[in-house]
């Protein structure tokens, strides 16, 4: 049984990648930073026991300011695979909060290299790189173009990047950078662009709220569908040798395609809705970003299955559902015909999401 230990494990993509690799009979070390409340419902629907013959699913705490735990963790558990998707990952929080952000997004990845590298352990390391490292550089964007960050988030993931880069080379550890475009999914944080337009068309249908604000509305991303990106993630490391490899769709599209895609999905025009808030603005911004994912594809043979508006589909359909709503159902038809059982409606959207909410509003209530 392989072993494989993540960063940021109840996040979006820490919670799919440990739902990815129990179905493939991992034992799965999630990292969790200590609390006064839990922060796990995007894990509730896997999570056993550990004291359950069987269990394969175990959290310790930790943090990224401090490399003494995530050194004595790599050290006794001996991972086969390291994850590490845990940041501060908010591009406009980051903005506000920049020295922070630089010590968890950038030189929380060297404490964990470095924890890897004294430890003596033959591991595989994931780096979460971002899109946002590639700036203000022309699209479409891959492997070779050059990093022009136009953010503290983007910055110091250019420097996680690097540093990713220089373990690999200079101390020989199998070290890789999954440069991830921005994948998208219900599980995504409410803050998040996608997730507040998605869950503001239900709340709007409810009769909970009236408007929708939105800075700008004419940046254009690459989307895709988060569940996919983790499995590309896992590929990375399957490889022969250490690379780095970009990971998108090949397509972009702006915020307001978004917005018409979702609120036309349940036949509302958004233009009633929308109010432009200028607090939502970046100070610098970053105006497009399209993947060119060709080496992904040739050397990984992965390629995404869900469109944007499918994507968007799947996103409204859960907020529906969360919100004690009749969703349209076409969400939960393109899952059933794309994915195999470690993703499926009910189990991996639905009842998560009606769970993530409901620890959103007990935080808000409290």
């Amino acid at each position: 049984m392989r072993r494989a230990l993540i960063t940021g494990v109840t996040g979006q993509d820490g919670s799919y990648l440990a739902e990815f690799l129990l179905s493939r009979e991992y034992e799965v070390h999630g990292i969790i930073r200590r609390a006064s409340s839990f922060n796990t419902s995007r894990l509730d629907h896997v999570y056993e026991d550990p004291h359950k013959p069987g269990a394969r699913l175990f959290l310790h705490y930790g943090d990224l300011s401090s490399g003494e735990q995530v050194t004595n963790l790599i050290y006794n558990l001996r991972p086969d695979e390291i994850y590490h998707l845990a940041a501060q990952s908010h591009v406009k929080v980051s903005f506000d909060i920049p020295e922070y952000t630089g010590d968890t997004t950038g030189l929380g990845t060297v404490r964990i290299l470095e924890a890897a590298r004294r430890s003596g352990v033959k591991t595989r390391f994931y780096q979460a790189s971002s899109s946002e490292m590639f700036g203000s550089a022309a699209p479409p964007q891959n492997e070779k173009t050059p990093f022009l960050p136009r953010s503290p988030y983007g910055t110091a993931k250019v420097y996680a990047y690097w540093m990713t880069v220089n373990y690999r080379e200079a101390y020989g550890l199998f070290a890789c950078n999954g440069i991830l475009f921005n994948h998208e999914s219900p599980r995504r944080g409410e803050t998040f662009v996608t997730r507040k337009i998605t869950r503001a068309i239900a709340q709007i249908l409810c009769g909970n709220q009236k408007k929708l604000y939105l800075g700008n509305l004419d940046a254009k991303r690459d989307w895709g569908y988060a569940p996919e990106y983790v499995e590309a993630m896992w590929l990375i490391l399957q490889q022969e040798q250490p690379d780095d490899y970009v990971i998108g769709t090949g397509e972009t599209h702006s915020v307001k395609e978004f917005v018409e895609e979702a609120f036309g999905y349940v036949g509302l025009d958004w233009r009633e809705y929308l109010e432009f808030d200028s607090k939502y603005v970046r100070p610098t911004e970053v105006d497009a970003l399209l993947a060119d994912p060709a080496k992904a594809r040739d050397r990984l043979s992965w390629k995404p299955k869900v469109t944007f508006s499918e994507l968007v589909r799947i996103m409204v359909d859960a907020d529906l559902e969360a919100a004690g709503m009749q969703p349209i159902g076409e969400g939960m038809r393109i899952l059933q015909a794309r994915f195999s059982d470690w993703h499926r409606w009910r189990i991996s959207v639905s009842d998560v999401v009606r769970s993530f909410e409901g620890a959103a509003v007990e935080n808000r209530h409290a």
